[in-house]
């Protein structure tokens, strides 16, 4: 069942072949964290792959999708990734192969909706980062009306806990015993509390009530969202007083390779039984003897639910929630990030301009005018102490400006919740309703977690993609000099620029073309974002200006004009190509996202943002965990010992059991290019260049039509601005842009109240001292002492 039929497309040919028609020599991945973030995302060990064998199968998996594509664009799309011009996103670069076709769109789209939670459940088992709005008139299930939960595996399960080593780890799993315990201080009484447990909560075989609905979980991600399903749906339907024996017995044990995943471990069946545990003591059963908002259950189960995608092997869960700013209980969710325990979760309020003319007009009075500016208050104070929440522009959101969120069409039968591999049964009535309540609800869109793509709140999907104009240079970077490239090379680089444009926006206007459980909504809207990453540096080899310079857009003409002809390009080829295929005009064309994984690849500035800092270390999660007589567990990705053993630094976390993290010391390429102290880093920048920054990126990238937004985290340190100079700052800018996360950051304490930070910025010369310890060449070479002592001041170690 495809979302789109599958069709031959023109031989209309729009490039300038400038990646020539022979394989190009692929690009070497940055050494450190670049050629660390490929093993872990991007290469397939069994394939020994390098990124030139990484293009060749994704391209061919892309252009697959058709009948037939020409045979000229299949070599150009696979020289453009091949040479980092065109990056896509991660996991394109982990997924694609020929077997793309016969795959859901699920696992290629970074970004997506979804209205309930057993949607929610499925989209994150799939990979994607899932928003969620839990405004209250959408929030209609009352879990207090769910069924009673009976959970069963079987004894004979090889994960079911049996001998005293089993039993502990079990303890460990459902935090029954303190983290940490090893097996000689795993005491009598201990294990006769996680006996007890077990004994009540998990039964080995189904429980002889002649009334109750037996389920046999599947192993599949399919399966699992299933369960979920018939739980909310019989929620909805008020079954309080029905009993549900949910089977986990044929799930695959953990450790178990994932084939979809390649070969990734699965998480077996103990932890979708916890997720659906802690839904029923923490959800079901306290909003039946207490009461609970219907839209913070719905937080609640899909933060338990979220917490077993982390642990799940493929990656962690991503999600954003959003709650409208006029709803009463809007203080509670401000303040529920604050109270600890649901960190699953990107926190922001949905606000509008009604909103801002309340905040930075104090003479208005009345209670609307009042809740406004408690919610303001409170917001900023919370976003003070840990980050959030945010705010969301709602009313600036693209589909509320065109309307196209108000034309989407309401079906009843199920047709827009449908793919090959999965079909809502149980919940059809449910998201009937649900679709009815979305027609008329104030904000009838939300975003994705990092905030670049707007979706309607039922359920939509955006493929997104990067492209590198810094790396479509056609020589070696080291050969350019800075704004003074040869008019030959300058015209070839530019060709290959607008190229990676083109071959990118076709890449995904075909991803859309995959059979997708929104199939409907897709075919509707035909979504995609392409954006630029690296842009500060191509902006300083390419046309010789720094960030200072680029705010100036007089001087920085060439750049905003280049910039501004291949946003044009962008949305002239995504409406051909998409008339060529006999689909939709797109939505949206341009946008910027993270870019983090695909950007880490060759140690570029991530998307819109300025380099974090000149050196830091870089921590990276892979699974595993070292016992206190070092001895790495069993399971533990084998990369962790080997980078051990050659001297990074290694830490085993608490807050996310059975992860580790690497440092990778890191200079960016940026730090490379001879701009010595031309570089601004983030917290050299001013809130008030950051936010002028963000405005010319969506007046000459995103444009006024077609187009999403930028991403942007900005930080706002602590010891510059107090909570009161914070707020003004976010008053006076939040307004004029389309989004931009604002996060105060504390020198002294910069992880805030979390484990540890991905950056962890280091002086020179501690930094020094870390990679003096790595036993590894390629460190060593990359590092490059003479750049670190230019841009430090500091003499190395």
């Amino acid at each position: 069942m495809s979302s789109l039929p599958v069709r031959a497309v023109p031989s209309r040919y729009p490039f300038e072949d400038a990646f020539g028609s022979k394989v190009e020599t692929a690009r070497s991945l940055d050494r450190g964290m670049g050629e660390a973030v490929g093993r872990r995302t991007v290469f397939r060990p069994s394939d020994h792959e390098d990124f030139g064998t990484v293009a060749n199968r994704v391209a061919a998996g892309n252009t697959g999708l058709l009948n037939h594509v020409d045979d000229r664009e299949v070599m150009q799309l696979r020289n453009a990734i091949a040479t980092g011009a065109l990056l896509t996103s991660g996991r394109h670069l982990q997924h694609g192969d020929a077997e793309q076709p016969s795959r859901n769109m699920e696992v290629f789209t970074n970004c997506a909706t979804a209205i309930c939670s057993f949607a929610k459940f499925y989209l994150l088992l799939n990979g994607s980062g899932v928003g969620r709005a839990y405004d209250d008139e959408l929030c209609i299930v009352n879990w207090a009306q769910a069924p009673d939960l009976h959970f069963v595996l079987d004894a004979q399960h090889p994960d079911y806990p049996r001998d005293r080593a089993a039993l502990l780890h079990f303890g460990l799993e459902m935090q029954i015993v303190p983290w940490g315990t090893m097996l000689e201080a795993f005491d009598a009484g201990m294990e006769a509390d996680v006996r007890k447990f077990l004994h009540e909560f998990v039964l080995t075989t189904a429980p002889q009530e002649p009334d109750a609905r037996v389920h046999i979980i599947e192993d599949s991600r399919e399966g699992w969202a299933k369960a979920v399903e018939m739980v909310e749906a019989m929620a909805f339907d008020g079954e309080q007083k029905s009993s549900l024996v949910l089977d986990f017995s044929r799930i695959r044990c953990a450790g178990s390779p994932i084939a979809g995943m390649q070969g990734r471990p699965a998480s077996g069946p103990i932890s979708l039984l916890r997720g659906l545990l802690n839904i029923r003591l923490n959800v079901i059963e306290p909003a039946r003897k207490k009461g609970m908002p219907q839209w913070e259950q719905a937080l609640r189960v899909d933060h338990y639910l979220s917490m077993e995608v982390q642990v799940g092997g493929a990656r962690r869960a991503a999600r954003m929630a959003t709650k409208s700013w006029r709803d009463k209980e809007v203080l509670r969710f401000i303040r529920a990030k604050e109270e600890g325990g649901l960190w699953t979760a990107n926190h922001s309020v949905m606000v509008d301009q009604q909103f801002w003319d309340f905040i930075n007009n104090p003479e208005q009075t009345g209670p609307l005018a009042e809740h406004a500016k408690s919610v303001f208050a409170e917001a900023t104070r919370c976003a003070w102490i840990n980050g959030e929440p945010g705010f969301i522009n709602g009313d600036r959101l693209e589909d509320s400006r065109t309307g196209s969120a108000r034309n989407k069409p309401v079906h009843t039968d199920g047709r827009d919740f449908r793919s090959s591999r999965y079909q809502a049964t149980d919940a059809a009535a449910l998201l009937a309703e649900l679709a009815g309540c979305a027609a008329h609800a104030r904000f009838p869109v939300t975003t994705n977690p990092c905030g670049e793509i707007t979706l309607h709140v039922t359920g939509g999907y955006c493929v997104i993609g990067d492209f590198a104009p810094l790396l479509a240079c056609p020589v070696p970077l080291d050969t350019v000099t800075p704004g003074l490239s040869a008019p030959d090379i300058a015209e070839q680089w530019d060709a290959r620029v607008r190229d990676s444009v083109r071959l990118g926006v076709r890449f995904l206007l075909r991803a859309n073309r995959m059979d997708a459980l929104y199939g409907e909504e897709v075919a509707r809207t035909n979504r995609i974002g392409i954006g630029p990453t690296g842009l500060h540096e191509w902006a300083w080899l390419r046309f010789g200006l720094d960030f200072k310079d680029l705010l100036d857009e007089k001087r920085a003409a060439p750049f905003w004009a280049a910039l501004h002809e291949l946003s044009a390009i962008a949305k002239k080829e995504a409406n051909a190509y998409a008339q060529e295929m006999g689909t939709t005009r797109p939505v949206t064309v341009t946008t910027v996202k993270p870019a983090g994984t695909t950007s880490k690849l060759f140690g570029l500035t991530e998307g819109a943002h300025l380099p974090a800092r000149r050196q830091y270390v870089r921590w990276v999660q892979f699974k595993g965990v070292r016992r206190e007589n070092g001895v790495w567990e069993a399971g533990t990705d084998p990369l962790l010992p080997a980078y051990e053993s050659k001297g990074y630094p290694v830490r085993t976390l608490r807050s996310f059991p059975g992860m580790s993290i690497v440092g990778f010391p890191t200079v960016p390429l940026i730090q490379r290019l001879g701009m010595g102290e031309r570089v601004l880093t983030a917290p050299e920048a001013t809130p008030g260049e950051q936010y002028h920054w963000l405005g010319l990126l969506e007046k000459y990238w995103i444009g006024a039509e077609q187009g999403n937004q930028v991403s942007y985290t900005l930080k706002i340190y602590t010891d510059r601005h107090d909570l009161e100079n914070f707020r003004a700052i976010v008053a006076q800018h939040q307004p004029h842009v389309r989004c931009c996360a604002v996060l105060p950051s504390r020198p002294e304490s910069s992880a805030l109240g979390y484990e540890y930070l991905p950056e962890e910025e280091v002086s020179a010369g501690r930094f020094a001292a870390i990679t003096a310890g790595i036993q590894d060449d390629n460190v060593r070479e990359v590092v490059d002492w003479a750049h670190l002592q230019c841009a430090s001041g500091v003499c190395p170690v």
